[in-house]
């Protein structure tokens, strides 16, 4: 069984969505751009527990808190409707009365009168949930249910919801990160090993017993013992004098639990003892971090898993958080090979390298709030061999940007990359290309360029090229241009070349010296003396190729000034600059604050509360969206 279809309407952070899916799917793309919306979006329709939550959903989950119409009266309802395809047999045969047909080439659900096509090719059965969640006025809370897709045609409110026995056949986890460790290895209603325990059919029963004997302690915990039983006698007496108490012996008690069922299930602690001769003590205080922890709950996931071997649909976000690069690879590699579906949001290479290109879809989301997934394809002059052996150290990181500049050189990119922060220092206009999420890659001159920007525009990535003076036909470059945002081959056959052109000769030979004084058996040549011009930019190439894996152009750019950083390059960067303005925060002004003195007072008050939220922001986890 998988998901085929998700539809989101007014949930967190995303107005719109429609998304399709075909099997394994990886979810990349910045920060805030709903990935883990999906996710969440998935556990709320699929989820066998997450409805039972009290509210179900909160203010905040609805877009822009907007649960309410423009009448401040009509509630605004949160619309998730998720498409099963290729259902298990126990599932078809408990819901058999709501089955619908799916057909693929279309992606889309048959409707009414198309009775006749389901016995085409490429027609099959499936399975609609639509999960509906709205403010209650008259509760004043807020509710959800999901119900079957054909069964609100008659009007969501008479829609029944659907028996928790399907959502459970349907066999839904989700991980999220960093924010199950320590409820998963508790025993409250949902947690992990609470599943576990419901699937292997051994937690009827379990309770009253445990219960019973903590009730029979005698005493709980000894209050005559030490200076604590005189306390509890004064507190008695105190008590006397306000209410009546009666019966032999102490009437105050100390137990180590309320005595309840709920309250057990919340006190019960997970311990782990990590050596031998070493008292088991709560895992959470063993020291073993936040990846241990995140094994050990994926370790109860998988009994999950292997309990309910014909169906699982897994979704995780970020298995890279403190897991070394083998762990990550294990971890997607159980996913893909013992589920039957898996949704995986990451920003490690070492995850997305585990998926065919196919299988990882990139989320962008519009000022609109619509929410869009692009796959990714290879265009046809990449060959799978480039794609792989570029992923890791390149491609990966910018199919997770917003922005890539793509270069043919090392040389190149540490020229680049050093050149782009003395712009931002010196121009507090400029947006940081970090920040503004623009990476340079680095082809190593393997011809691609073309391929390559078609790859990230296709993705609706900005690409820019910064390439050398090379034989390119007029052809070549016209391919290299149409596949850009903006392609700049610059006057020079290489970097090199083109930094002893344009940094100040003091600057080169200032570096030329520096390297003198490191280089202890002379392999540069380079002389005491400052020899004349030609012969010192003749030096400074030499030696800058010489350094290129040391990063000796990054050095040489270091060096130089504001008003001497190569003119070819701050052209080219201001051109990129250009397409990602500084964010404009606009300021404001209460009504009645009409005087200049005063709309000047509250904008500078406004302006110091965003900066100290920037300021706690910075330090906060990031905000699921």
């Amino acid at each position: 069984m998988r998901v085929s279809n998700l539809k989101i309407a007014n949930f967190r952070g995303v107005k719109a969505a429609d998304l399709y899916f075909k099997g394994h799917t990886l979810l990349i793309g910045g920060n805030n751009v709903g990935k883990s919306t999906v996710c969440e979006a998935l556990d709320l329709a699929l989820g066998p527990d997450r409805l039972y939550r009290n509210p179900p959903v909160g203010e905040f989950d609805f877009r822009n808190a907007g649960y309410l119409g423009e009448d401040g009266k009509s509630p605004v309802p949160i619309r998730i409707e998720v498409v099963l395809t290729d259902l298990t047999e126990t599932v078809a045969r408990q819901c058999a009365a709501n089955l619908e047909f799916w057909k693929d080439d279309e992606k889309r659900v048959l409707g009414k009168g198309e009775i006749d096509a389901t016995n085409q090719p490429g027609i099959k059965s499936c399975l609609r949930l639509v999960t509906i969640a709205h403010y209650e006025p008259d509760e004043d809370n807020f509710v959800a249910k999901t119900v079957f897709g054909n069964q609100i045609e008659g009007g969501e409110d008479e829609a029944r919801s659907i028996p928790t026995a399907v959502k459970r056949s349907i066999g839904f986890l989700y991980l999220r990160a960093l924010r199950t460790g320590s409820r998963a290895l508790s025993l409250e209603h949902g947690s992990l090993l609470d599943i576990i325990l419901r699937m292997k059919e051994v937690r009827a029963g379990l309770w009253e017993p445990v219960r019973s004997r903590l009730a029979a302690l005698n005493p709980p915990i000894d209050a005559d013992a030490g200076e604590l039983g005189p306390i509890l006698d004064e507190i008695e007496a105190r008590l006397g004098e306000y209410i009546s108490t009666s019966g032999q012996g102490r009437s105050t008690r100390l137990f180590v639990t309320q005595l309840t069922r709920e309250h057990l299930r919340k006190t019960v602690s997970f311990f782990l003892s990590m050596c031998n001769g070493e008292v088991p003590i709560p895992f959470q205080e063993t020291g073993t971090g936040t990846g241990t922890l995140n094994i050990l709950v994926l370790a109860l996931l998988t009994f999950i898993a292997d309990i309910k071997k014909d169906n699982v649909i897994f979704a995780m976000e970020e298995p890279e958080i403190a897991l070394p690069p083998h762990t990550q690879r294990r971890v997607v590699d159980y996913l893909m090979t013992q589920t039957t579906q898996c949704f995986i949001t990451s920003h490690s290479p070492y995850v997305i390298e585990c998926f065919a290109p196919d299988g990882i879809m990139r989320l962008m989301r519009d000022e609109n709030g619509t929410l869009m997934g692009t796959p990714i394809t290879l265009p046809v002059p990449m060959k799978a061999k480039t794609y792989k052996s570029q992923l890791r150290r390149s491609i990966a990181e910018a199919m997770l940007s917003q922005g890539v500049i793509v270069v043919e050189g090392l040389s190149d990119q540490l020229a680049l990359r050093a050149t782009a922060p003395k712009m931002e220092e010196s121009n507090p206009e400029l947006f940081p290309l970090d920040l503004a999420g623009v990476t340079i890659i680095n082809t190593e001159g393997d011809g691609n360029l073309a391929t390559m920007g078609g790859f990230f525009k296709a993705l609706g990535i900005l690409a820019f090229a910064f390439f050398d003076r090379k034989g390119r036909t007029p052809e070549q470059l016209s391919e290299i241009v149409a596949a850009f945002e903006l392609a700049k081959e610059i006057t020079y056959t290489g970097a090199e070349t083109m930094l002893a052109a344009e940094v100040p000769l003091s600057r080169q030979w200032e570096f030329l010296e520096i390297t003198r004084a490191e280089d202890s058996d002379n392999s540069f040549g380079i002389p005491a003396l400052r020899p004349d011009e030609a012969n010192l930019k003749k030096l400074a190439v030499s030696v800058l190729k010489g350094l290129k894996g040391e990063g000796g152009a990054a050095r040489l750019i270091e060096l130089c000034a504001q008003t001497e950083l190569p003119p070819t390059i701050v052209e080219f960067l201001s051109s990129v600059f250009k397409r990602f303005p500084r964010p404009k925060r606009t300021v404001p002004v209460p009504q009645g604050t009409t005087s200049p003195e005063s709309q000047a007072g509250v904008a500078a008050a406004a302006t110091a509360a965003v900066a100290a939220v920037d300021t706690v922001q910075q330090t906060q986890p990031e905000d699921k969206q």
